[in-house]
């Protein structure tokens, strides 16, 4: 069984810097990509920012020169440095990676997502 837990989220003035940060863990074969979603009531879930495994990213335009992700091969974390937060960022981050089991094939997992918060 494989899980993704994220950490990070919270409570933020507009202008200010969160990081989320998501770890995979259980019977791991390999990772693909690992990416950043995000989710507010009466919308579509969004993309945020993706991460391949060699490294490869690609943002949402509302992400790029404010956001980064990054990733730890070694520890199975992704991470998101989310910088000059603005109140439209507020949702509900997920987390999501394409991970191949020991048990079965390649699968799209989700965290159960971290809610972020900007206030002006």
């Amino acid at each position: 069984q494989v899980q993704l837990v994220e950490s990070g989220g919270g409570l933020v003035q507009a202008g200010g810097s969160l990081r989320l940060s998501c770890a995979a863990s259980g019977s791991i074969f390999s990772i693909n990509a690992m990416g950043w979603y995000r989710q507010t009531p009466g919308k579509q879930r969004e993309l945020v920012a993706i991460i391949t495994s060699p490294g490869r990213t690609n943002y949402a335009d509302f992400a790029k020169g404010r956001f980064t992700i990054s990733r730890d091969k070694a520890k199975n974390t992704v991470s998101l440095q989310m910088n000059s937060l603005k109140p439209e960022d507020t949702a509900v981050y997920y987390c999501s990676s394409t991970i191949v089991a020991t048990t079965r094939g390649a699968y799209d997992y989700w965290g159960q997502g971290t809610q972020v918060t900007v206030f002006s």
